[in-house]
């Protein structure tokens, strides 16, 4: 017998604005189009307006994979506004980033990110990286709506 959380479609949203990046994940992803649909935006004020658009649809994502460094509104700005409104505060978001630097690491943590995780430069290694990710998050429990503010 198959247990719910594994025949379950993840549904996965990439906030990246570096084209390189996004068509390696869509390729790492394509392996998994069975168990995920994923979706990739890459501006941080676009990301915010569709994640509103899917909320009145009460349509959201699982699991928001977020890049620290874009132009416009950075990652740290898209994960502050996510943990300043109600409707997203339950939301997972794991920044999925090149950045090592100790203060990026210090500063999502503090803003409430779910995770941070560091790009693998080798194809093989993020292959990797996405088959733990896909694992992990296929099996975890999510909140479906946002708690009612009162």
């Amino acid at each position: 017998m198959t247990s719910p959380e594994l025949t379950r479609r993840l549904c996965l949203l990439l906030v990246d604005d570096n084209p390189a990046d996004c068509l390696l994940a869509e390729e790492a992803f394509e392996q998994y189009s069975e168990q995920v649909s994923f979706k990739v935006i890459q501006d941080g004020q676009r990301a915010l307006d569709w994640l509103h658009e899917q909320a009145a649809r009460q349509s959201l994502p699982d699991v928001v994979l977020l890049d620290v460094n874009m132009p416009g509104m950075n990652g740290f700005e898209v994960l502050s506004a996510l943990r300043n409104e109600a409707t997203f505060r339950h939301l997972p978001v794991v920044m999925l980033t090149t950045s090592t630097r100790q203060e990026d690491i210090d500063q999502a943590y503090e803003l409430i990110a779910s995770s941070y995780l560091v790009k693998n430069p080798d194809f093989r290694g993020f292959l990797e990286q996405i088959d733990s990710l896909v694992r992990f998050w296929s099996r975890v429990r999510f909140r479906q709506q946002p708690p009612q503010v009162r």
